[in-house]
């Protein structure tokens, strides 16, 4: 093909671009062989697209072309058989070895020897090669890694990897000048000539007398530039009424990286191994949001040359997949793969009296819903326990402090509605806009405790939008209304900050976001232009028409890195589209609506996925990354023409609007799983009511605190536990409804004291460990892990055999402690030849691959598969006494150190990022809340810090309170483990159980042990933090009700120790709960042994529930921390 038809085929591909032929382009891309979109491949592999990875690659090359292209599909193909095995798909993974893999066998009949051997394993990480291999996703953007330097240094690709620098719609540039120059060779060229076909050459008519005028002038296709882009952000046209510099982050908020050059690579022989994360990997790049082809384009002489940045924003510093890699935006949380995890069961009906307009769930209490209504209502629900806790009616709160037009308004038509209704960030304050001018501001203390903040007059006329922002780290409010403004407000005084003027019609709706620091708020009217503000009064800066050019609302995914728009028009066209920041332009334009809606359609967006939209009587899904309709449900019927939606934060509850004054909720099987914990708790509210007690205990249904939080069931199931673990919980079993009977009258505590009354197992024993100092299950359930006091660990794992199918932990049947092939041991470096009083402390990332460890020495990284030691770092002193991983990014570790500090280490960067100072003893416990984006610190000084996970600052600090005339050890430990709410902890020291609520930092409840009684060795929450597990002293363990911590039943040695071995001093040092089964337990003894507690089969539960007697279920906030509760059994 000649070098001009080459160029052609160019210019055909960016007109395609252009026109969005998004499948046509990358087929031309194939067929032709001249662009390798180097963008496109990465989303394909990163979506495990393979088929269409490989007839991709065959328009460039074969499997046998060189050795580079060798390597390159069997990259590609040995992944596609890993991940069969890892999904446990024997089939498949035969059907990739013997179509896909065989070819290779003749190359290298070993490999496909060892490969075929994966086949025979339970877990393919078995293989040496293969333990680092971490997650799908983190494997797929290593394996990209590889492919993208194989690529590049691939003589077959050369010249192909970089598109031309050309202008906007070069063809189409071409094709004007082409009917310019024709115009002006016709014999009687009009001044206004009709185009009306490209099929044959263009001749004018008749003459008229006329002369063309100038081609330069008149471009007979129209501008080069797309109609409706976003003009340059950095540019002032028509509608910048100021000008104004524009800082670079705002000008380019979509901008491509700059190039990334990998280091050169080796068409060395493949391997069964995974590819090595490459030093590039340092330096990480997040590619921009957009999914279209990466063509440049360039506006007069500027042209810009486009770049291709690596996919990575999470790289780990070690030569090994230590920890998952998280990536950008489109990547499909694992959480929320399928149509099937949309809610969409109807599990509560409401009914708020009037018509809803405006909801919205409460950012950490994810089970409360805010609604106002048409006749300016606002109801707050607990839609667990299907309690409505506040409704209020419309009402001024100083109507003297009003505008005269809004007191003339008022009395001409006293009617208003709410027309929005917003949580803040943290959930402590909510607004209210109201059709009148008003919006107004209330603070929320948990329960029904609801106080007037501030009323502010806002606007002429309705205030139609209202929403909170963090300019300079201050919290705002900022409103749009009737009168064409937008305003910022000081959510704190109400003092005007703002005022936004440039719109030409109503304003209906703010979006305030930030890039790169950079805040700014989007802004619909009701004339279809959307414009965009920077807080400094300069105006907007762009100016752009929304698809409907009506009633408009705008979002962003909950990652930030993608925005979408839903409007209607006049006439009831809906839309809703995804935009391309950096043009302007639509995206792409999701389709699936009713011809005519009735009414505005509203959105929302959730798990950085999905799209929801109320319309038809129904509500509609759409997949973020597929225009077609994904699915639609009706609710079971009784639903508006365009039904008002909102999720909750984590996506697993969804608001719906119904007739009648109506509110469904509908939920997933996670939501499910939540609202049946509501269930499942609502007997203590109702002995708590049958008692007459004034209110509930705090970590019940519809509990409350002074903190302003309420202590409601986190729909975030996870413990960030005591060893600095984090779990996921969703795979946990639910409890069982504990009856309420007659029985309660009578209540007295279950001892056990005979084997037969429980179900307990001794692990089998390794006889060089003298005591447990740490243990653990790991996150599957299925083994056991302990640190021992001579620094060596011990992992008991558990088979799956007919006697125990689910492979899990279990009483029943004893299992192997497991050393690899090898018979190496994993033992931490010790700094002399007695580690014994050394402080031990482990944790173990998420996929229960690698644990992290010390035992007074440096710190040791453990390949779980291998035993092998993968690094140590942070040699003493000073020493290491307590290890959690951050809960967002596992390459973030808290490390509590003997010199009372407490150090935030990258492990990426081998770099201590921050170091608290706060205690004055060595750190004894960690824990995170994602929620509430906290780090709750203990030390051997009983203090208990909270330090802000942001910028590590200290929020607030309390020591405990001990109780009189007990005299604790000079070094007792103090720990802290969250409750799956993330908003309340567990406080375990020898003294004491107690728990506490964050914010606040106050004790909310508290268990002492009685003078006489042993000390408390170690506590844990159950997996559904429903249960508290004790081990004393004495070589007893106790089960607490953790709602008022009421002791249920007691295990006393003589029903799992002998009596031999009961009377020697042996007593539990360790307690562990199971992850997914909330009545098993594990406990470590100071004699090496390890025990795991189930209830009999028969029994299904630790005791009976004991009933609430007065004096006990009292409101939290009055409990007296000093104080044990005298309803309490005592020891």
């Amino acid at each position: 093909m000649s070098s001009l038809s080459r160029e052609l085929v160019f210019l055909i591909l960016q007109f395609l671009d252009e026109e969005k032929f998004k499948e046509t382009v990358h087929k031309l891309e194939q067929e032709s062989g001249f662009f390798f979109n180097m963008k496109y491949f990465e989303d394909e592999v990163h979506n495990g697209n393979w088929d269409e990875v490989e007839k991709y690659l065959s328009g460039f090359t074969k499997v046998d072309d060189n050795r580079y292209s060798m390597k390159i599909f069997f990259e590609i193909r040995k992944q596609k058989y890993l991940e069969a095995l890892d999904k446990h798909d024997r089939t498949k993974a035969v059907e990739v070895l013997v179509k896909d893999l065989k070819v290779f066998s003749s190359f290298n009949e070993e490999l496909f020897k060892e490969i075929t051997q994966l086949l025979t394993l339970e877990n393919f990480r078995e293989n040496e090669q293969l333990s680092k291999y971490g997650d799908t996703k983190s494997a797929r953007a290593i394996m990209l890694v590889e492919l993208k330097k194989l690529i590049e240094a691939n003589p077959l690709f050369r010249d192909k990897l970089q598109f031309p620098n050309l202008k906007n719609s070069r063809l189409r540039t071409l094709i004007n000048q082409s009917l310019n120059w024709q115009h002006q060779l016709c014999k009687n060229p009009r001044p206004n000539p009709d185009i009306k076909t490209l099929f044959v050459d263009h001749s004018c008519g008749q003459p008229n007398g006329a002369r063309a005028p100038s081609p330069a002038s008149n471009p007979l296709l129209g501008s080069v530039p797309k109609p409706g882009g976003f003009p340059p952000l950095g540019i002032h046209g028509p509608f910048q009424p100021t000008p104004a510099p524009v800082p670079a982050p705002l000008a380019g908020w979509m901008s491509n990286p700059p190039a990334v050059a990998h280091p050169a690579v080796s068409g060395g022989p493949i391997g069964i191994g995974a590819p090595p994360v490459p030093a590039v990997l340092k330096h990480p790049r997040t590619p921009p949001a957009s999914s279209s082809a990466d063509y440049p384009s360039g506006d007069s002489d500027q042209l810009t040359k486009r770049t291709r940045p690596i996919t990575l924003n999470e790289e780990v510093n070690l030569p090994i997949n230590m920890l998952p890699v998280s990536f950008p935006a489109h990547g499909h949380s694992p959480a929320f793969s399928a149509p099937d995890d949309l809610p969409k069961t109807v599990a509560r009906t409401l009914n708020q009296g009037s018509s809803p307009m405006s909801m919205d769930f409460h950012p950490i209490q994810q089970t409360l819903l805010l609604v106002g209504t048409n006749v300016g209502d606002i109801g707050l629900w607990e839609v667990g326990s299907r309690k409505r806790l506040v409704l209020r009616n419309f009402k001024v709160w100083d109507l003297s402090a009003c505008t005269m037009a809004l007191q003339a308004a008022l009395v001409k038509d006293p009617h208003v509605s709410v027309n929005r209704v917003i949580w803040s960030p943290d959930g402590s304050l909510f607004g209210v806009a109201y059709s009148r001018h008003i919006v107004q501001i209330y603070s929320y203390h948990g329960n029904d405790d609801v106080r007037q903040h501030l009323e502010i007059d806002a606007h002429v006329g309705g205030v139609n939008d209202l929403a909170f922002s963090h300019p300079n780290k201050q919290l705002c409010v900022i409103t749009c209304g009737d009168d064409k403004t937008i305003k910022v407000w000081d959510a704190t005084t109400g003092a005007k900050q703002y005022t936004f003027e440039g719109h030409e019609a109503p304003v209906y709706s703010v979006c305030p976001h930030y890039k790169e620091n950079i805040q700014f708020i989007f802004s619909t009217a009701l004339d279809g232009k959307i414009k965009a503000w920077l807080y400094d009064n300069l105006g907007s800066r762009v100016d752009y028409d929304a698809p409907g050019r009506w009633c408009t609302t705008m979002a962003y995914s909950a990652d930030g890195t993608r925005l979408f728009s839903c409007g209607t028009s006049k006439d009831g066209e809906s839309h809703i589209v995804e935009w391309n920041e950096s043009e302007g332009a639509v995206k792409r334009t999701y389709q699936g609506f009713r011809k005519r809606s009735l009414g505005v359609v509203q959105f929302d967006t959730t798990k950085n996925r999905f799209l929801a939209a109320g319309d038809d009587f129904s509500i509609k899904f759409w997949d973020m990354d597929n225009v077609q309709l994904l699915t639609s449900i009706d609710a079971d019927g009784g639903l508006p023409a365009s039904p008002r939606i909102r999720f909750n934060k984590d996506g697993i509850l969804l608001a719906v609007s119904a007739i009648e004054n109506g509110i469904k909720i509908l939920a997933n099987n996670d939501g499910l799983r939540l609202l049946r914990t509501f269930e499942n708790l609502a007997y203590d509210a109702s002995q708590v009511e049958a008692a007459n007690k004034p209110s509930l205990n705090p970590i019940s249904a519809a509990a409350t605190s002074s903190s302003g939080l309420a202590d409601r069931v986190a729909s975030v199931v996870s413990i960030s536990g005591m060893n600095g673990e984090a779990r996921n919980l969703g795979d946990a079993k639910p409890r069982l409804n504990e009856e309420i009977n007659d029985k309660s009258k009578i209540w007295k505590l279950t001892e056990i004291s005979e084997p037969s009354q429980c179900r307990s197992l001794k692990l089998p024993e390794n006889l060089r460990v003298t005591k447990i100092s740490r243990l653990i299950y790991t996150n599957s359930g299925s083994a056991i892990l302990a640190l021992a006091s001579n620094a060596i660990h011990l992992l008991w794992k558990w088979q799956r055999n007919d006697r125990n199918s689910s492979g899990k932990a279990t009483a029943s049947v004893s299992p192997q402690l497991w050393q690899p092939a090898s018979g190496i041991l994993m033992t931490n470096d010790v700094i002399d030849a007695s580690p014994e009083e050394a402080i031990h402390c482990f944790a173990l990332s998420k996929n229960d691959s690698y644990v992290m460890s010390a035992s007074g020495g440096k710190i040791s990284l453990f390949n779980m598969m291998t035993f092998k030691t993968m690094t140590t770092f942070m040699p003493p002193p000073p020493a290491a006494t307590f290890l959690a991983f951050h809960p967002q990014d596992n390459n973030i570790i808290a490390i509590g150190m003997d010199d009372s500090t407490i150090q935030i280490y990258n492990v990426r960067v081998d770099e201590v990022k921050s170091k608290l100072k706060g205690h004055s003893k060595r750190i004894t416990g960690l824990a995170f809340s994602h929620a509430l984006n906290v780090l709750v610190s203990s030390g051997a000084d009983a203090q208990i810090c909270v330090w802000n996970s942001d910028g590590w600052e200290k929020q607030k600090a309390r020591f405990l309170q001990l109780p009189a005339g007990r005299t604790p050890a000079a070094q007792s430990d103090t720990r802290v483990q969250f409750h799956q709410d993330q908003i309340h902890f567990l406080v375990v020291h020898e003294t004491q159980l107690a728990i506490y609520e964050t914010t606040k930092l106050e004790c909310v409840k508290q268990w002492l042990p009685r003078e006489s009684g042993a000390p408390i060795s170690h506590a844990t929450f159950s997996c559904d933090s429903q249960l508290v597990y004790a081990s004393f002293l004495d070589a007893s363990v106790c089960v607490f009700t953790s709602t008022h911590l009421r002791m249920r039943c007691r295990i006393n040695p003589p029903a799992y120790l002998s009596i031999s071995i009961s009377n020697s001093n042996v007593h539990p040092l360790v307690i562990a709960a199971h992850p997914q089964d909330p009545n098993q337990f594990a406990v470590g003894f100071s004699d090496g042994a390890v025990h795991v507690f189930e209830p009999l089969e028969s029994d299904g539960k630790w005791g009976v529930t004991p009933p609430v007697e007065n004096g006990s279920a009292n409101s939290l906030p009055a409990t007296t921390p000093g104080a044990s509760g005298s309803d309490q059994p005592q020891r």
